[in-house]
């Protein structure tokens, strides 16, 4: 039997939740500590937060945001977008992250990632790769999808896995929105030789995507967006299928209190 993690991924443009397709056309959706809230009692596994408009301003917004959903919110969070410096993963995670994502900053500067593990740790530490495909492989993106790095994808993810890095979130850009199913071969490619954690995402429009990036792409874990804002499926019809397909996922009973409210 297969052990996966279901994570609720909320982009976020400050205050709101938003979404597009390849990261482009926003929606605004809502308070986003809401959507956080209604998935953490549904039972998602984690909850993981990208300011998408962070890299291009130098800045990460979501500290409120942060605050506000840890004082409901008892499940593990993850904090991505604009996290440049030592400073700003250690605000990150004094205002209720348990982990950070970085992406623009580690292309940039690969040695940071080696700063962030040896001042935090490894295990709160996730490289975050946006892929676009580009001929038979796939190319590594930054600045929320918009500039190439010259970067092939595999190659970057084993050397963020050698430099120590805890998990990798690997997100489709070609497929985010579009609720087409993950990229496999992506997923499949650049999990081949990782021994750690590996996230799929970008792409999930039914429980069967799910299904398929765990069992066909051996992903340890998938981050849903669309299918959950637009609740095209609650997150009970994902671990039902999931279970109905050998895989096992965490069961999280919320605070009684909070189903009270």
């Amino acid at each position: 039997m297969r052990h996966a993690r279901l994570i609720a991924r909320l982009d976020v443009k400050a205050p709101f939740l938003v979404k597009g397709i390849q990261f482009e056309g926003l929606r605004k959706l809502g308070d986003p500590s809401e959507y956080a809230r209604h998935y953490y009692l549904q039972g998602i596994d984690e909850i993981y937060y990208e300011d998408i408009v962070a890299s291009l301003y130098e800045r990460n917004n979501l500290a409120d945001i942060l605050r506000r959903t840890t004082e409901e919110v008892f499940i593990p969070i993850t904090v991505g977008g604009g996290l440049r410096d030592l400073k700003d993963i250690d605000i990150a995670l004094k205002n209720g992250a348990d982990k950070v994502a970085v992406n623009t900053a580690a292309i940039k500067r690969p040695d940071f990632l080696n700063e962030i593990i040896d001042q935090f740790g490894s295990q709160c530490l996730v490289l975050s790769v946006q892929a676009k495909k580009k001929g038979a492989s796939w190319e590594a993106y930054y600045d929320n999808g918009r500039e190439p790095s010259g970067l092939d994808v595999v190659d970057w993810v084993l050397e963020g896995q050698e430099r120590g890095v805890g998990e990798i979130l690997l997100t489709s850009v070609d497929r985010d929105g579009t609720k087409k199913g993950l990229d496999i071969q992506l997923v499949r490619a650049a999990g081949e030789h990782l021994r750690i954690p590996l996230i799929a995402s970008g792409g999930v429009g039914s429980p069967k995507d799910c299904t398929d990036a765990i069992l066909e792409g051996e992903a340890d874990a998938v981050a849903i967006a669309t299918a959950l804002h637009y609740r095209l499926y609650e997150l009970e019809d994902i671990r039902t299928y999931c279970d109905a397909h050998n895989i096992k996922t965490r069961r999280i009973q919320p605070a009684n209190w909070l189903e009270r409210r």
